[in-house]
């Protein structure tokens, strides 16, 4: 169990080493880990493109940076990609009519790799020897510097900095005659995670890697197949959910039906943890479990691991509210909405100055004055990255009036970068990475902080004996180093280096 430190009221200070090495090049909104991208594809019906539209409304959450979709009308394809969110791009009819067909992919976007560039907004596109091909990507691939720089010395141009443009180019350079033959062959190249959609002139296809690191469902709909990243895409548009898509699966749809290729050594799935603790939507389900429910558990296994006396349970909106819920289900102790959320803001009003940066969680959260006055406050989120936002957060409970802030996190502290699509800082910008427990408190001035134990975590998903180190059912690599899979681009400090230049360019 991680123990619970806590600090005597009027002796917490921030350490000003603490303080500027992690406020001083960041601004609050980027205090988390940032979503990674979510996907949509559906094959053979005629309101194809309106479908792939509201999938991706619903898959919105995962990306908010750009957006895309390519649909194919039998004879031509036709893309729309666009920064911003899907309601700006896509509820619009004059956009929507020029996107024709029966059959379209779709993608959001949070940059991983790659700039926030209009040239790396999914779905890619580009004609082949085998016609048109589209590709919609979720993940990161460990391997993608590697594999472009030995195809640019074969003489690939590449049109953009995303890593879903290797595949693409793989596909293309393959010597295999059929298209799904090509496809097999460019994954057989590829390490990392990806969940990815991809549409041809005559079907739609499906791949998970082969850890099934990140999330990828069917689904139907009068008949129709449906592939997305989570369950909640096919509950907007009334689609039957059937199975996730396994590891290391490739799902084929033609017009003769569906076929499942299981091309690539058998491996033992590693899903990625936190699509349970922060990145799916509540109400979907992955793994056939429920994340509203899982939400809940780690909340209630952190209450009897670190319990609290304090007058009132509080969450940070929104990821924080299902493990608060149960939290004070456990603990005994009221749930009240301490904090408010603005849930309009906008990155376009709160980037241009400097001034308004510093106001960012202001301008995302205000305090309940009347409820917090005098009370003692436990404070349930589901993680912390460089802490900024905590800090701002447990500074205006105090000015409301709180008497003590417990922080209590449902999750283990995050220790260790991510390379598979989830945008964290690298090692030395992560709090937990680089400092103590006690340090850590005094930093956000909380009178106490406690963060759920790994084993916990574990229970808290159905594994009553905590986490098998030689077996562990996910990918918990943020906690404890533990990457599935082979680094390859970090292998290299030379590597790194041109990776570092690569992701910025403009």
């Amino acid at each position: 169990m991680v123990s619970t430190v806590f600090i005597p009221a009027g002796e917490s200070k921030i350490y000003y080493h603490l303080s500027r090495g992690i406020e001083k090049n960041h601004n609050f909104l980027n205090d988390r880990p940032q979503h990674e991208c979510g996907v949509f594809g559906i094959y053979g019906h005629t309101d194809a493109v309106a479908l792939t539209a509201l999938g991706l409304h619903a898959l919105q959450h995962r990306g908010q940076e750009a957006t895309g979709i390519v649909s194919y009308d039998r004879t031509h394809f036709h893309a729309e990609r666009r920064m911003g969110l899907v309601s700006d791009t896509f509820t619009k009819s004059s956009v929507l009519g020029r996107l024709k067909g029966d059959s379209a992919i779709g993608h959001v976007r949070y940059s991983t790799t790659g700039a926030t560039l209009l040239r790396n907004v999914q779905p890619l596109f580009a004609d082949l020897a085998l016609g048109g091909f589209a590709i919609a990507h979720n993940g990161n691939l460990t391997n993608a510097l590697t594999v472009r720089r030995d195809l640019v010395r074969e003489g690939a141009i590449f049109q953009s900095t995303s890593d879903t443009e290797t595949i693409l180019q793989l596909v293309a350079r393959s010597k295999k005659t059929k298209a799904i033959d090509r496809i097999i062959d460019s994954l057989s190249q590829i390490e990392g995670a990806y969940a990815l959609v991809t549409l041809t002139n005559n079907m739609l296809i499906g791949a998970r890697d082969p850890f099934g690191i990140r999330p990828l469902v069917l689904g139907e709909l009068e008949g129709h197949y449906i592939l997305a990243s989570e369950t909640c895409a096919f509950d907007i548009i009334g689609a039957k959910f059937l199975r996730e898509v396994e590891n290391g699966e490739l799902i084929v749809i033609t017009d003769e039906g569906i076929q499942s290729i299981k091309p690539f050594q058998k491996l033992t799935p590693r899903p990625c943890i936190f699509e349970y603790i922060y990145f799916s939507r509540p109400d979907s389900y992955l793994g056939g479990l429920s994340i509203y429910e899982c939400r809940k558990s780690f909340g209630q296994q952190l209450a009897k691991e670190s319990p609290i006396d304090a007058d009132y349970v509080i969450p940070v909106p929104d990821s924080g509210v299902p493990s608060a819920i149960g939290f004070a289900e456990v603990s005994q102790i009221p749930y009240e909405l301490g904090i408010i959320r603005n849930h309009y803001v906008g990155r376009t009003f709160i980037e241009p100055q400097q001034a308004i940066r510093a106001l960012s969680v202001k301008l995302k959260h205000n305090v309940n004055k009347s409820l917090v006055n005098g009370k003692k406050i436990a404070l349930i989120d589901d993680s912390i990255v460089r802490g900024t936002t905590s800090t701002k957060i447990i500074e205006m409970l105090r000015e409301s009036g709180a008497t003590e802030v417990h922080m209590r996190i449902t999750s283990p502290p995050i220790k260790y970068p991510d390379f598979y699509g989830i945008d964290t800082p690298v090692q030395e910008q992560l709090l937990s990475a680089n400092y103590t427990l006690e340090e850590i408190c005094n930093f956000l001035k909380a009178d106490s902080i406690s963060f759920l134990s790994i084993d916990g975590l574990y229970k808290a998903m159905g594994h009553p004996n905590g986490r098998d180190h030689n077996n562990p059912f996910f990918t918990d690599h943020c906690f404890t180093g533990d990457y599935p899979t082979k680094l390859k681009d970090r292998e290299s400090k030379e590597e790194f280096s041109q990776l570092s230049l690569l992701s910025n360019l403009e």
